[in-house]
């Protein structure tokens, strides 16, 4: 059998970028019909999910792109990390594209409860797809959404940052990918209030353009009316920058240096340097 030419680089990576946030918005979405839709558990279980969809789709991806998953990763890691910039956009786009795929499945999987509880399709399950300030009836505004959504992808990007630096003291054993699952979960569990911690514009727009097409009129505004889906994408892109600049000012250069792995890839641990074998009958 002849062998299979091998894709480009860039259509692997792209490749496993769409798999992996698929895989992470297909089961985080998911949790959001069960708990918002259907009444089975509630903001824990919401947080556990997120945490752990967002583990399995770096697991999925790690290896052929580094799983960023998210824009606002991506954009920081081409701004500090030095990532190539000529990637930005497609990889921006093969996320946005998985998480559509994965909100059309959810939507689809979901159709006969969500009809059931939400015949108008209004903000009462517009939140399975996308986020509201104040998670749709909380006293938050569009400004104090936007605020949230940069402090909240501050503090990821400052994390995911530190937790990747192999100058540091990155997770061995492969954890990376499960330590930045509870990273998610412990930003769920402190910063959910005021904006459904989006933190990720491709886990936001690409639903919420699924869920308009499907029925939901309102998508784009939030409950009080006013444009709000630019939030949950300007907001992230700011803060995943601001949060990789803080960790460079404040960690980063006062590590000692060792040699980098790719840009944009996941660490991995390097192999003990071990003495070359005898050759047989030398002393």
């Amino acid at each position: 059998m002849a062998n299979l030419k091998k894709p480009p680089e860039i259509v692997a990576e792209l490749a496993a970028e769409f798999a992996g946030t698929l895989i992470m918005i297909l089961l985080g979405l998911g949790v959001g019909a069960q708990v918002i839709a259907v009444g089975i558990g509630g903001h824990d279980s919401i947080a556990w999910a997120w945490g752990l969809a967002l583990t399995l789709g770096i697991y999925t991806a790690g290896r052929t792109s580094g799983a960023h998953l998210n824009p606002a990763v991506t954009v920081a890691l081409a701004a500090f990390r030095g990532f190539s910039w000529r990637k930005v956009l497609p990889y921006s786009l093969a996320q946005v594209a998985a998480a559509s795929v994965a909100a059309l499945i959810v939507r689809w999987n979901y159709s006969e409860v969500l009809a059931s509880v939400d015949p108008g399709r209004t903000v009462k399950t517009q939140l399975v797809f996308s986020t509201l300030p104040g998670n749709g009836f909380l006293p938050v505004g569009t400004w104090g959404a936007f605020r949230d959504q940069i402090i909240g992808t501050a503090i990821l990007l400052f994390l995911i940052l530190a937790v990747t630096d192999l100058s540091n003291t990155a997770p061995a054993a492969n954890l990376a990918p499960f330590v930045i699952g509870l990273i998610l979960v412990a930003l769920g569990m402190g910063w959910g209030t005021d904006a459904g911690y989006a933190i990720n514009p491709a886990r936001d727009f690409g639903p919420r353009l699924v869920s308009f097409l499907t029925g939901y009129r309102t998508a784009w505004r939030d409950q009080y009316g006013q444009l709000y889906f630019w939030v949950p994408i300007v907001g992230p892109l700011i803060g995943g920058v601001l949060g990789a600049a803080l960790y460079r000012l404040l960690i980063g250069r006062f590590l000692p240096d060792l040699e980098e792995v790719e840009p944009g890839l996941l660490p991995t641990e390097t192999e003990p340097e071990t003495e070359p074998e005898p050759e047989p009958g030398s002393d």
